[in-house]
């Protein structure tokens, strides 16, 4: 129960950032467009979109952060598995729990320095340039994501110990869309629907 609130969380957080920060990203450029036209430009020089830029550059610094916990717990990320697959399964096995636990370990210690940081940081004034909040705040994105990302290395590396399973995705499948027994999804697509 508390996995899937987690697991939740984590998926509204990355989806709510990424749409804000293209809505944002969309609104700074309709506003620079109207800009551009000079019956309108007494109502644009109205609205400050200063602060966009930087909000989206924050944005996205937390999505990367949380979008890479949530690809470690959806085997997402790329990986150079050609030798790794070559050894016999005994081998291959204690290689893939020795790689999940230095995962584990590097992104622990990167949640550590973070923390840290982030602990030293909040006891100064320092403030963004445009939205004048505190840097920690932004920073906050390192040890909470680096954390996560242990977490996940530690459940996945649980989860191949206990079922000898490791997350996968198909990258073919797309969500939402059906395919057809026995009909090549490639090559229906080059023909423009069944027959």
């Amino acid at each position: 129960m508390l996995l899937k609130l987690l697991d939740r969380l984590e998926e509204v957080l990355i989806g709510t950032l990424m749409a804000a920060a293209t809505v944002i990203t969309f609104a700074t450029v309709v506003h620079r467009f109207l800009s551009g036209i000079p019956a309108l430009q007494d109502y644009t020089d109205r609205i400050d979109f200063g602060w966009s830029q930087e909000l989206c550059i924050y944005m996205f610094i937390w999505v990367a952060k949380f979008g890479a916990a949530y690809g470690v717990r959806t085997g997402i990320h790329v990986g150079v598995d050609v030798l790794v697959n070559r050894l016999p399964p005994g081998a291959r096995r204690v290689m893939v729990l020795v790689s999940l636990a230095a995962g584990a370990l590097f992104t622990g210690i990167v949640g550590t320095l973070g923390a840290n940081f982030v602990w030293r940081i909040g006891h100064t004034d320092q403030t963004t340039p445009d939205m004048e909040i505190p840097v920690w705040i932004v920073y906050l994105a390192i040890p909470l994501g680096s954390y996560l990302m242990c977490f996940r290395f530690l459940q996945v590396a649980w989860g191949y110990w206990t079922t000898g399973h490791l997350p996968a995705r198909d990258h073919a499948h797309v969500d939402g869309v059906r395919t057809v027994e026995g009909v090549d999804p490639v090559q229906l697509g080059r023909e423009g629907g069944p027959a």
